[in-house]
């Protein structure tokens, strides 16, 4: 390993142990994951020609600045899905359309509540994706909760319930995705094995956590419905079709015009943006303009993208470099054969770094087989579905799901590695062996 490869990852800990630390040293996160990005980057440019021995000395510059716009939009993919999907959610909030949702789940039981919550997360997770089903819960949550305390815990079920959930699907997570476009798993395949493990991942850490929640809600805390625009009962059911209807609608999308996600999103919010302006063109209401997207989008939080920019970014300068792909490596020379082992730490280390290059760098360094652990289904790239997307839950960054909790809710990375990761690890290592009794069993 080279002087300067080590100086990148040393600059890459350096980072993530700030981040990790935010309580103490009380500087947004956000900006320490961008200041990351741009150190890791400059150091790259300080010496490129040793990662790049194929490219002439005087195209370096010019090859350096493509790899950067390169990984610059694939995270702009992301961020740009993100804030559609933020600001879709808040379009359908904002009119009233998640007052029947809250009261579905509504009960003064705070157990109830959580049990509840963890299982329409698990299973929205799985239609929509991880991603978009934190937001909406999030959201709902809101309304239901008023304690920041215990909220807190509800929205760390949200994570590890969203990951779950998006593990045993096909379209529920993007590594899933990546799996099932490269046809190494298989819709039947991932929905009749990983299922259960999956389930057993989100219960396990449901049951310890309920005994952090006692007693019943306050009378108080049954809300009443909050105060929505003049809109008519038929706009506002409208609205609510338009945008989940439309969160559902983008994988069909994706599938049909082979568009990236984030331009299906941003098709619904186009359609739902157009939709509440007819709407307002048609009350008289004194505050229209406070319900309008234009005010909206205002009002999303840019520390969650700047934030998520930086991580994906410096994430990206490891994956240039091969340590990602040296990690690997390095897993596959000292535990040849043993897939559960592999897997596990590949889930693991999905907790620190994006769980995507991560998956990528599996896809490229192990071939599919016609028969074994290697071939399509096989226990090799469905551990590697279930590890990559359960594993991310460990750490309150290590899954898109956990980042854009973390920036809706205020969570520090310190709260939830004391509260929360032992109770994910659990979840964990408990589908991880649901799943060897299920290959011992049945297949």
């Amino acid at each position: 390993m080279s002087t300067l490869t080590i100086a990148i990852v040393v600059a890459f800990v350096c980072g993530y142990l700030c981040i990790a630390l935010e309580s103490l040293t009380k500087i947004n996160k956000a900006a320490i994951a961008l200041l990351m990005c741009v150190c890791c980057w400059t150091l790259l440019m300080m010496g490129p020609a040793g990662f790049y021995p194929e490219v002439a000395s005087n195209e370096i510059v010019h090859h350096i600045s493509e790899v950067i716009e390169h990984h610059l939009g694939d995270a702009a993919g992301t961020l740009f899905f993100l804030m559609g999907a933020m600001t879709i959610v808040e379009i359908v909030d904002t009119n009233g359309g998640f007052n029947f949702v809250r009261d579905a789940l509504k009960t003064r039981s705070k157990r109830k509540l959580m049990w509840r919550v963890a299982f329409m997360t698990f299973f929205l997770s799985a239609i929509l994706d991880n991603l978009t089903t934190s937001i909406v819960m999030i959201m709902v949550l809101r309304k239901l909760v008023q304690s920041r305390e215990e909220r807190l815990i509800y929205a760390a079920l949200i994570v590890i319930s969203a990951n779950s959930g998006g593990a045993f699907s096909p379209i529920g997570d993007v590594t899933t995705i990546m799996l099932w476009i490269k046809g190494v798993i298989t819709t039947q395949g991932v929905l009749t094995e990983i299922f259960v493990p999956s389930l057993v991942s989100m219960l396990v850490p449901a049951f310890i956590l309920q005994y952090s929640l006692n007693g019943k809600f306050d009378k108080s805390q049954n809300l009443p419905k909050a105060a929505v625009s003049q809109f008519t009962q038929k706009q506002r059911n409208i609205i609510f079709w338009l945008g989940v209807g439309g969160l559902v609608f983008v994988p069909i999308f994706k599938t049909l015009t082979h568009l990236p996600p984030f331009m299906g999103i941003l098709l619904v919010l186009g359609v739902l943006w157009t939709v509440t302006e007819i709407f307002h063109y048609n009350t008289s209401e004194d505050d229209t303009m406070a319900k309008r997207v234009s005010d909206i989008l205002s009002r999303i939080d840019l520390s969650t993208i700047m934030f998520f920019l930086g991580i994906l970014m410096a994430v990206a300068v490891l994956q240039e470099i091969g340590v990602l792909t040296a990690m690997g490596e390095g897993l596959n020379t000292a535990f040849a054969g043993n897939y559960y082992l592999i897997n596990g730490i590949i889930g693991v280390l999905s907790s620190i770094v994006d769980n995507v290059p991560l998956v990528a760098g599996c896809m490229g360094m192990y071939p599919v087989a016609a028969e074994g652990a290697m071939a399509v289904d096989g226990i090799f790239w469905q551990l590697l579905a279930y590890c990559a997307g359960v594993g991310g839950s460990m750490l309150i960054i290590g899954s898109a799901a956990g980042v854009v909790v973390m920036g809706l809710e205020k969570i520090t990375f310190g709260w939830y590695m004391k509260k929360i990761t032992w109770i994910a690890f659990v979840g964990y290592l408990a589908g991880m062996l649901c799943y060897w009794v299920e290959r011992m069993l049945f297949f």
